[in-house]
């Protein structure tokens, strides 16, 4: 399961990774267009939709790879029982957190999807289709988050390197 689990972070990583490629290509498309006189219209709205899309889906890997930002003030003064009570209850806060944005992110595309929704901009594009990206994102990001929770519980979790000096 450890392999799979990995291999979701890394393979949700690196649609990250193609999606700033995306913003990439978009964006100079965009510019080449303008300079040469052959407007390229709607593009722009697919740059915004690769750059959320890529936020989102990098969510779990930086995660997992201990990037997130935390605030250990109060964590640090702790140690034993205490310190892994309470990375217990953060870590099951942000799971509860975590599959509430999975859970609304996936019904939104279902919604647009059911209801046809598309972007107001020139490229008329249906909404579930960008909006997929973000829910793949928070989903492998609530599972990333179950899976530290669990692996806290069992005592298995690694620790960033300069809360171990606390303990």
């Amino acid at each position: 399961m450890r392999k799979w689990l990995d291999g979701l972070y890394d393979a949700s990583a690196w649609l990250a990774g193609l999606c700033m490629v995306l913003v990439l290509v978009t964006v100079t498309a965009t510019i080449l267009g303008r300079l040469i006189g052959f407007p390229v219209g709607g593009i722009d709205s697919y740059a915004g939709y690769a750059m959320a899309g890529s936020g989102f889906l990098a969510l779990a890997s930086t995660l997992k790879k201990g990037e997130h930002i935390r605030v250990t003030l109060v964590l640090g003064m702790l140690q034993g029982a205490r310190r892994r009570g309470l990375e217990l209850a953060a870590l099951l806060i942000a799971t509860l957190l975590a599959g509430f944005l999975a859970f609304y992110s996936v019904r939104l595309v279902w919604q647009s999807w059911e209801y046809q929704d598309i972007s107001t901009g020139i490229d008329a594009t249906p909404m579930w289709i960008p909006q997929i990206l973000m829910a793949v994102g928070t989903l492998v990001f609530f599972i990333a988050f179950l899976d530290e929770f669990c692996l806290e519980w069992r005592g298995q979790r690694q620790h960033d390197s300069e809360d171990l000096h606390h303990e």
